[in-house]
């Protein structure tokens, strides 16, 4: 499959001409430490099924979140709250089988969805066990605070946790619709102290969604043992996550402002995430000027 250089012009750039990417190792935690060290931006999407998930892990994705976005882009869903655990193994199921059936390589990230790891630390360990045997490497819990005991209580028993601050979906209602989180001085002093507890707890991951890019990049050197991927927070963490249907222009809603359509120069879906990619690494996406808040 040809893969189109991207548009002259665009804030991307050219792509290099398509060729097989090189074999990579199994990503793994001391692997992703190991990009962090050597700079290398972390590169994660979403992805729902077998099929985008093999296309992803192919176009050297690290990194594949199956989000409980899946109930806003796949079940039509007004948010992410109603989706079930049930549903969530069944998707990471399907993931990992796409993954397994092109020797893949990506570090799978299961979300533990609203509900499933609220009443106590052993109601998580059961969700995660049960997300962990569907396949994934991952798992990953919102909020902070009250969950830093949680983390800590999952990584004694083995189970990596990815945590999650700043717009937080599955609490959405709770903070007053979908806003950009850490703003003022006091919000952004809680969220950076929620942070260290979590990096503390021994959280290996934190997405950082809708927070400003200085508060962002300042929490990436700050954590040092947790990297940082962005959603919305600029080009200074670690990594870049996107839910995929939001990069290939495809959005039951209104587009979020920090996403940019990749599809719309690729011609192709393998071609789009590639793209991605290539710009998450030379650290052309996002460009604060346009994305940062």
């Amino acid at each position: 499959m040809t893969t189109p250089a991207a548009t002259p012009g665009t804030p991307y750039g050219t792509l290099p001409p398509a060729s097989p990417l090189p074999q990579r190792r199994p990503i793994s935690l001391p692997r992703l430490a190991q990009m962090r060290e050597a700079g290398e931006k972390i590169a994660m999407l979403t992805a729902y099924d077998a099929t985008f998930a093999a296309v992803a892990d192919a176009a050297g994705v690290e990194c594949i979140l199956v989000g409980d976005s899946l109930g806003m882009v796949c079940q039509g869903l007004s948010s992410t709250v109603g989706v079930t655990l049930e549903t969530m193994c069944h998707h990471m199921d399907s993931v990992s089988r796409g993954v397994r059936r092109v020797q893949g390589t990506a570090w799978l990230i299961g979300d533990l969805p609203f509900g499933s790891y609220h009443e106590s630390p052993e109601q998580a360990l059961r969700s995660a066990v049960r997300l962990m045997q569907a396949g994934a490497h991952m798992v990953k819990i919102e909020g902070g605070g009250w969950t830093a005991p949680t983390v800590r209580f999952l990584v004694e028993r083995g189970v990596p946790v990815c945590a999650h601050l700043g717009l937080t979906p599955q609490t959405v209602h709770a903070l007053g619709g979908y806003r950009v989180q850490g703003k003022d001085e006091a919000a952004a002093a809680l969220l950076r102290r929620q942070a260290l507890e979590l990096q503390d707890a021994g959280a290996a991951m934190l997405v950082l969604e809708m927070v400003p890019a200085k508060l962002a990049a300042s929490l990436t050197l700050e954590l040092p043992h947790c990297h940082t991927i962005g959603i919305g927070a600029g080009k200074g963490t670690a990594g870049q996550v996107l839910v995929l249907h939001d990069m290939l222009g495809m959005n039951l809603g209104k587009m979020p402002r920090f996403v940019h359509d990749f599809m719309h120069d690729a011609g192709s879906v393998k071609g789009a995430i590639e793209a991605y990619v290539h710009a998450v690494k030379q650290g052309q996406f996002p460009d604060d000027a346009v994305h940062a808040w």
